[in-house]
């Protein structure tokens, strides 16, 4: 393994690592533009450019190899005037619009700016005019005029994706990014071209304009757009800038080579807009003739508790079902199993209505089955205690079951609303649990506001059986609860108690309980995940 020496630090690395990789090692940040560590390098931009002793010329940090014994410099006088030529010869045709661009205060190109050159532009010539705010498709929007020509969304979408829709057009200094004849953008991966773009060239019509930067605040948590479980930074502000109330501002990939290396679908992406929208459950409702009227929770619990006992006494367990979403952690759906099943002895349970996994899945990231804790739900016992969840909804349609409880399930969504109107209009107690208004609410006789996966936190186990940790990033919209804690407060107001005062108490249960979750704990999630030694997996 070749040993060698970056600004008077030695490092040892695997054969074929680049200086730049090895200079990592080092926390030893070489300025950059065309490289990217997860696509081929190409030496386009020539920002990485550093001394290696006894090569006359600078060599590109990005693709070249390091030997034994090498000696580099990246920071010298040399290297320094180096990167200033570089950042000159970049900014020559670029516009001076940082204060409207929404890549400002994230911009590479500001950054090095600011870094290594700070000096004024001896190009005294006008300035080359290109197309601006040209609409690649329906998600992203392309300024020529920013472009640096480092062609990493060329290559994200060869290498990546393999559609190709873009190329780079014309010679010199007419050069631009454009998209092929005929290959509109089309592809389940366009917001990665934001994220991989240095500079403002490329920007989400999603984010445009919708908030600065500096702004926001970022927290590690997991997509819940389906059973792949991509780890993403959720971008959030309490400010309030326009009257939608938007407190969530976008969703970006975060790095981790065993889920979704660095890349994140748009269904994922985008799927976040149901934390701020206008049909969220803010406050409990009881349904009062024909209307519903907003309740303390006390009285909430009181009227839910007294009918389900009610229902029980005049009929027994078996005239009550339970619908969880895989939508749910891995602590609220232990919460439902634990008291429903174990403690109320309900057998009506189960999670998978017809067509829960029949999404339009890519072969990539996005996986048919939209759920994040779909395996989650099966490791707990969420499946299989009894009838499926379109027996359950059949037999609320015969009569047969007298009280239905949905724990975040959208039934409509699968079954279509006129199957769903002829049960649930059947049953005596519907009870709602759930974030978003939805078709079931319309026949609910208590509705019951649940927190998003960015106001609670918990864990989610992905298709691949690796258990990850959400985190809370906002507090629940109006009085809202985290669904674990809904249901416990129910059981206390029927006169049941548990022990949990916290997420992480559940989930040092269920480390105890459930033999596929032993001896875990959040710490050793960590930020990555843990992958779980499953029986004959």
């Amino acid at each position: 393994m070749p040993t060698l020496v970056i600004d008077d630090q030695k490092v040892t690395v695997d054969p074929g690592t680049t200086i730049i990789q090895a200079a990592k090692k080092l926390d030893i940040t070489i300025p950059h533009y065309c490289y990217h560590p997860r696509l081929k390098s190409v030496d386009m931009c020539r920002m990485c450019l550093v001394e290696v002793k006894d090569i006359p010329k600078l060599q590109t940090a990005c693709s070249t190899q390091v030997r034994d014994n090498m000696v580099v410099f990246t920071n010298n006088q040399k290297v320094l005037d180096a990167r200033r030529s570089v950042l000159e010869f970049l900014l020559i045709n670029h516009p001076l619009d940082c204060p409207i661009c929404d890549k400002a205060g994230e911009c590479m190109l500001q950054d090095f700016y600011f870094q290594f050159s700070r000096h004024t532009s001896k190009f005294k010539e006008k300035k080359q005019k290109k197309h601006k705010v040209v609409n690649l498709g329906p998600k992203i929007v392309l300024d020529s005029e920013r472009c640096i020509l480092c062609a990493r969304c060329v290559r994200f979408l060869k290498e990546v994706v393999g559609t190709e829709e873009l190329g780079i057009f014309d010679r010199g200094d007419h050069s631009e990014i454009g998209i092929y004849p005929g290959r509109p953008l089309e592809n389940n991966y366009q917001g990665n071209l934001a994220d991989v773009c240095p500079v403002g060239a490329l920007t989400a019509k999603d984010f445009r304009f919708a908030c600065r930067s500096w702004f926001l605040c970022q927290e590690n948590s997991i997509c819940p757009g389906c059973s792949t479980g991509c780890n993403v930074l959720v971008h959030s502000s309490e400010r309030s800038y326009d009257k939608t109330l938007r407190r969530v501002y976008r969703l970006t990939p975060r790095d981790n080579d065993e889920v979704n290396q660095s890349w994140l679908c748009d269904v994922g992406r985008y799927g976040y807009h149901f934390v701020d929208d206008p049909d969220r459950l803010t406050a409990p409702s009881l349904k009062r003739g024909e209307e519903y009227v907003k309740v303390d929770w006390d009285t909430a619990f009181r009227e839910v508790a007294q009918r389900l006992r009610g229902i029980f006494e005049r009929y027994s367990p078996s005239s009550l079902g339970i619908i969880p979403s895989p939508q749910l952690t891995n602590e609220d759906l232990y919460m439902v199993k634990k008291f429903f099943n174990e403690t109320l002895c309900i057998t009506n349970i189960d999670f998978k209505l017809p067509g829960w996994n029949q999404g339009q899945g890519d072969g990539f990231l996005l996986k048919a089955d939209r759920n994040p804790n779909t395996m989650g739900a099966e490791l707990l016992g969420l499946s299989g205690i009894g009838p499926q969840a379109g027996e359950i909804i059949e037999k609320t349609r015969l009569g047969e079951i007298k009280a239905l409880y949905l724990v975040g399930s959208d039934p409509a969504r699968y079954l279509g609303e006129e199957k769903i109107a002829s049960a649930l209009s059947r049953a005596q107690l519907v009870v709602f649990q759930g974030s978003n208004y939805n078709y079931a609410c319309k026949f609910a006789h208590a509705i019951l506001p649940s927190a998003t996966f960015v106001e609670k936190e918990g864990t989610f186990t992905n298709a691949q059986a690796k258990v990850q940790k959400i985190n809370q990033v906002l507090k629940p919209l109006g009085e809202s609860l985290p669904d674990w804690k809904i249901i416990l407060r129910l059981a206390l107001t029927m006169g049941y108690c548990f022990p949990y005062k916290t997420s992480e108490d559940i989930f040092k249960d269920i480390a105890r309980e459930v033999t596929s979750f032993s001896g875990l704990d959040y710490k050793k999630v960590g930020d990555k995940g843990i992958k779980l030694a499953l029986s004959g997996g």
